[in-house]
């Protein structure tokens, strides 16, 4: 049985907690997509923890957990999250690293770096973690497969290669220090050591786990509107953030994907550039922030404070058709139970029309948000893990975005602790 678990919006959804829950009930964890760039926050027994590369089922003596062939592989990262997990009293989990997995090389983080300071007031917002310059490279034939780092001949060859193609970019257009092939290729020969023992082939690794019936979990990083083809294209990550990528990025027959989780949040947030409809300001956007998540709404990754928003019915409706959800979780719906009322955007309008389908983006910069006024519940609501014991007009404000949705909500997250978690029926 293979599940998907992915983000409707853009990323920040809450993935981490749901993700942990799934993981515990899995035999297998891969990270299909992304790199470094964007992090899960976790909450259990041994802590607070925000994982970046690492899939999250490390905190679990039974999984395997998989770096698949899609992921952006930074594994002097991998390595010093590893670290960072058992000096918490982490047991070290079971890592397996696809050999076909492309190695996020250190001059990726410096063309991010220099492309984002030559573009100055038009940057993408990016986190500077190399990911558009890796998968740049990826494409275009020049990267590093992790395969690569144990064909010495073949390895040396490419190293100088690849570093003479860069230096004219790194002289003539960012007027940087030049790379010097050997002390690369020596940074490579760590690397190789640093993962030597977890390198296999995951796909084959999978194919036979599948034929005897194990329970893997494909986790997915940010969410549908930051995909390259789907999201609000150019402000998008670099790699495909859809359930549908994962057979692709953990290497398994699309088929086998039989259920896809979907996560939203019951308000909306962001980090980085990019066209936002239901975006919200001032004091308004300060409380919603202070309040959001388990001590507010800043980027796992970055620490860099959310942009906030009302719900919004269009965008993640299109988000979770996208990524193909066979059923929803609502997560942090316990902060806006200070609210007297709630805006809900339902439609947009653009060029004095009104839509509910979600547009490409040279129309989204266009849109203003079209709102549906719910009454608030003025009640705490953690900890409550029966969905009767709910306060009505908050099983209303869930109903109301279900039908929206046109898709089940099967799980409300009201806290972030894994307990504080209402299950409903499909």
């Amino acid at each position: 049985m293979v599940r998907a678990i992915v983000g409707a919006n853009w990323g920040d959804e809450g993935k981490g907690k749901i993700t942990d829950m799934l993981a515990e009930k899995s035999d297998i964890i891969v990270r299909f997509q992304g790199g470094s760039n964007a992090g899960h926050t976790i909450i259990n027994d041994y802590g607070k923890f925000a994982l970046h590369l690492l899939p999250s089922g490390v905190f679990y003596n039974h999984t395997t957990c998989i770096i698949g062939n899609g992921v952006a592989f930074n594994i002097p990262y991998l390595k010093r999250e590893l670290d960072s997990l058992v000096a918490e009293g982490v047991p070290m989990p079971h890592i397996l690293v696809s050999d076909r997995a492309q190695i996020l090389m250190p001059y990726h983080i410096d063309f991010d770096a220099y492309e984002e300071e030559r573009l100055g007031g038009k940057s993408f917002g990016s986190t500077k973690s190399g990911i558009a310059p890796f998968y740049s490279d990826k494409y275009a034939k020049i990267g590093f497969q992790v395969s690569e780092l144990f064909d010495e001949e073949t390895l040396k060859e490419k190293v100088y290669r690849v570093a003479e193609m860069k230096n004219v970019i790194l002289e003539h257009m960012y007027h940087k220090p030049l790379i010097d092939p050997e002390e690369l290729l020596k940074t490579l020969h760590e690397y190789r050591d640093m993962v030597e023992s977890y390198v296999c082939d995951t796909s084959l690794y999978l194919h036979n786990a599948i034929k005897e019936g194990k329970t893997i979990l494909l986790e997915g990083q940010l969410g549908s509107l930051k995909d390259p083809d789907f999201g609000i294209y150019p402000m998008v990550t670099s790699s495909s953030t859809l359930a549908a990528y994962g057979a692709i990025g953990a290497g398994i027959a699309p088929y086998e994907i039989k259920d896809i989780i979907t996560v939203v949040k019951a308000y909306s947030s962001a980090v980085g550039a990019g066209e936002f409809v239901s975006e919200i300001f001032g004091d308004e956007a300060d409380e919603l922030r202070r309040r959001g998540g388990d001590g507010g709404e800043y980027g796992a990754t970055t620490g860099r404070p959310r942009r906030m928003g009302w719900f919004d019915a269009v965008a993640s409706r299109y988000g979770v058709r996208m990524q193909g959800a066979t059923e929803v979780a609502l997560t942090v719906l316990d902060v806006l139970g200070y609210l007297d009322e709630i805006p809900v955007c339902v439609g947009y309008e653009i060029d004095g029309e009104v839509t509910r389908d979600f547009p490409v983006t040279s129309k989204l910069k266009k849109a203003k948000p079209v709102y549906e006024i719910l009454p608030g519940w003025k009640e705490e609501i953690r900890g409550i893990t029966e969905y009767d014991k709910l306060p009505e007009k908050c099983r209303n404000y869930i109903e109301f975005i279900e039908k929206e949705l046109e898709v089940p909500i099967t799980m409300v997250s009201n806290g972030p602790k894994r307990s504080e978690i209402i299950y409903r029926n499909k």
